[in-house]
């Protein structure tokens, strides 16, 4: 007996359906769109994931960011400075 495969077949303990709703309540998301991610990645992937973003959401608020382009020539004149402090001999 074959039993259909749709997501309304897929039943979760109690437990599990009020971690699930807490979850998408943190992520701003429906269950529903959040129970992928837990059936992918697991209760606790996705736990840490999402208060991982939000306490990196609160730092930004907290400390600012750098924008992604001034990282990016920072890091440049960084390597560059490197690269003439130290002799590139050949073999």
């Amino acid at each position: 007996m074959n039993a259909p495969s749709t997501p309304e077949m897929l039943a979760l303990a109690k437990g599990d359906q009020k971690r699930l709703e807490r979850l998408a309540a943190l992520a701003g998301r429906t269950p529903r769109s959040m129970l992928r991610f837990v059936l992918r990645d697991g209760f606790e992937a996705v736990e840490r994931d999402i208060l991982e973003t939000l306490a990196a959401e609160r730092d930004v608020l907290t400390y600012g960011a750098v924008p992604h382009a001034e990282v990016v020539r920072g890091t440049a004149k960084i390597i560059e400075a490197a690269r003439g402090r130290h002799s590139t001999k050949a073999a």
